[in-house]
């Protein structure tokens, strides 16, 4: 199927942090839509509950300690369509900006402290907060304290950039994260304290994530470290040539020409190319020269 095709080839790309994240996201979304369907109809609605408790972050410590990676997926786990179309939507607008200033590595290190800075914020506000006690074991969904994070930072990074808004024309990004905040402050008196507590705790992370960064800091590292740690471990090895006279080798682009296609005169090396990737992933596209911008514009023509 070509959806499927389109969802391995935007996983299988390096510089494609946002669109893996929005995805993750809908996709999640999706199979809990068609499951809740499945069990609706088969009758079997009440096992759909077990199977949120697999994904949903609850207040009650004990169901944490029984769930832990919950602390991470409620972050990816929708239910309402307004309420995860919002999210994507700000998540691209303001992710798209830091992507491009700070690189790939980074927005996604911003998206998961952000999920863990709502979760903490969450868990010690019902547990330790006489007023929200009594609603210790309310659960927790939505990308809201990550996206929080993500908007709050790049109003931080670059408060002037102005957004045009429907109905109201350019508004400064420093504005529309002020307000948001403010909503999430109000809400805390609301029927949704605990998301919009959570809120908070994403907006704090993002505005000290770019004063750190900015003071030479990079608070992302811990979680760009654990993410190079597994994509080492599952990183596939490289095909092995065996030889009657010598020793296996790695097979490269620099095989011997029986079955390869020569070289084309200006054509950048692979593994040229995987460098200026990761550059990107570090730094940002407009961290390039110009001559590796130029690289990477012949290698995508060929």
């Amino acid at each position: 199927m070509s959806i499927v095709q389109d969802i391995r080839s935007a996983f299988s790309r390096r510089d494609n942090a946002l669109m893996q994240l929005i995805l993750l996201n809908v996709l999640v979304f999706a199979v809990l839509i068609v499951l809740r369907t499945i069990l609706t109809v088969s009758s079997a609605s009440g096992y759909f509950l077990p199977v949120m408790r697999q994904f949903e972050l609850s207040s009650a410590l004990p169901v944490l300690l029984r769930h832990p990676w919950t602390l991470l997926t409620y972050a990816f786990t929708h239910k309402g369509f307004f309420h995860i179309l919002f999210n994507l939507l700000n998540l691209y607008w303001f992710g798209q900006l830091l992507r491009e200033y700070l690189g790939d590595r980074r927005l996604v290190s911003l998206y998961v402290l952000g999920t863990l800075a709502g979760a903490a914020i969450f868990l010690l506000s019902f547990n330790l907060i006489p007023a929200f006690q009594p609603g210790v074991g309310t659960p927790m969904i939505g990308a809201s304290a990550a996206v929080t994070a993500i908007i709050v930072a790049a109003a931080t990074l670059l408060p002037d950039y102005t957004f045009s808004l429907i109905l109201i024309g350019p508004v400064k990004i420093k504005w529309i994260a002020a307000v948001l905040v403010l909503i999430s402050l109000a809400g805390v008196n609301g029927g949704n304290a605990g998301g919009e507590i959570a809120h908070l705790g994403g907006a704090l992370v993002g505005f000290l994530f770019i004063k750190q960064l900015q003071a030479g800091r990079d608070l992302g590292r811990p979680v760009q470290a654990v993410g190079n740690f597994f994509t080492k471990l599952f990183a596939r090895r490289p095909a092995m040539r065996v030889s009657s006279t010598r020793r296996a080798e790695p097979v490269t682009a620099a095989a011997s020409s029986a079955g390869k296609k020569p070289a084309v005169a200006g054509q950048p090396l692979q593994d040229e190319i995987d460098n200026i990737l990761d550059k990107i992933s570090r730094s940002g596209y407009e961290s390039l020269s110009k001559e590796e911008k130029q690289k990477l514009f012949r290698a995508s023509q060929q």
